[in-house]
């Protein structure tokens, strides 16, 4: 069986330190915001090149937090693509605010610039691009075209940790981003964390409060805030694996260009890379017309593989009814078409020769 992501080969690469790691947490019995949490924020803020790097629970925290501490709320617009995890719109959803979805590029898959300006109104409050797959999107036009209408940018950085554009590290351009450490995310905990990301004082300030209860002084609460930290024990682990993350990112990269070279010929298409950024492959996803039946020739093989996504954010039930007039035509031909393969740092060589095997008899048979 080959899996989507290897957890086991990797945390067999890093046992005896992430074993010691742990050992040290339940042995000091700091289990909430301790030392581990303030070593991780200041490692990931110097690895991002930001001035502040806030711990919370998850990434789907972060997004709401970074949303929240930038001041959105009720009767705000922000513009987001439909071609991502639910839990972009769900922060915005979260804080009264309304997502705006244009379509995405049809190579990058991310957010596509051209159709932001059509969609601004006076309730336009930010853009909230999704580095869609470890792809940063093109922040360079999406950066000028806030600054241009006066728009706050916000970063969904939730598969991106270790991409760069232009030099600079996605989440370290926007006012907030937004990080996950979901397990299988290019850097992975072992449950739940998130982490958000700005080089603003006051925006910083207000995270710490809010992922407290809104307390800044112990059992003194300035806001409504949440229960939303970063978990001591994750925050042992995530050090460990920071200290990894280029060469981890690095063997992604070369598995997927492997895949494309071997792929190439074969009647799909394969990752596009736009040469603004550093792509660091937390999926690699190519489009078929004949979909079902690579999967089910996978699947047979021992394979795995998953669609990302199936079905845009308009057409979800919980959004279709508000969104039944908007098309998006290349979000929705992407989702009918895309299929992800494994991808991780420790895909062996014959592993993608084998896969790439199967698709090839099952698009040629």
């Amino acid at each position: 069986m080959i899996p989507m992501v290897d957890l086991k080969t990797q945390y067999a690469r890093l046992k005896d330190e992430i074993d010691r790691s742990v050992r040290e947490v339940l042995e000091s019995c700091a289990f909430v915001l301790g030392p581990n949490v303030k070593a991780f924020e200041d490692e990931a803020a110097a690895y991002l090149g930001v001035k502040h790097a806030i711990g919370c629970a998850s990434g789907t925290d972060a997004l709401h937090l970074a949303l929240r501490a930038a001041g959105i709320g009720t009767g705000d617009e922000i513009i987001t693509t439909a071609f991502t995890f639910i839990a972009t719109a769900e922060a915005i959803r979260y804080v009264g605010a309304t997502p705006v979805f244009v379509d995405i590029d049809p190579l990058t898959f991310n957010l596509d610039p051209a159709a932001i300006e059509a969609v601004i109104t006076d309730r336009t409050k930010a853009v909230m691009p999704v580095h869609l797959f470890g792809q940063p999107a093109d922040l360079a036009r999406i950066s000028a075209l806030c600054e241009r209408h006066g728009l706050l940018l916000i970063e969904d950085c939730a598969q991106s940790f270790g991409a760069s554009i232009q030099g600079w590290q996605t989440g370290s351009i926007g006012l907030a981003s937004g990080f996950s450490f979901f397990p299988s995310k290019n850097l992975g905990g072992y449950g739940d964390g998130g982490l958000v990301a700005t080089q603003s004082d006051e925006v910083a300030a207000k995270l710490k409060m809010l992922r407290n209860h809104g307390s800044e002084v112990r059992y003194y609460h300035d806001a409504i805030g949440y229960n939303s930290r970063l978990d001591e024990i994750q925050a042992a682990i995530l050090r460990i694996k920071l200290r990894h993350i280029d060469d981890f990112n690095t063997a992604r990269r070369r598995a997927a260009h492997r895949y494309s070279e071997l792929l190439a010929g074969l009647p799909v298409e394969t990752p596009h890379e736009d040469g603004l950024g550093v792509h660091v492959y937390h999926q690699y996803t190519l489009l078929s017309d004949r979909r079902a039946a690579v999967m089910a020739a996978l699947q047979k093989a021992g394979i795995a593989s998953a669609i990302y996504y199936p079905v845009p954010l308009h057409r979800q039930n919980v959004f279709a009814a508000a969104y039944a007039d908007v098309s998006l035509p290349v979000t929705e031909s992407v989702a009918a078409r895309c299929l992800s393969l494994p991808i991780y740092p420790e895909l062996e060589e014959g592993d993608i020769r084998r896969i790439v095997q199967v698709i090839g008899d099952a698009l040629n048979g």
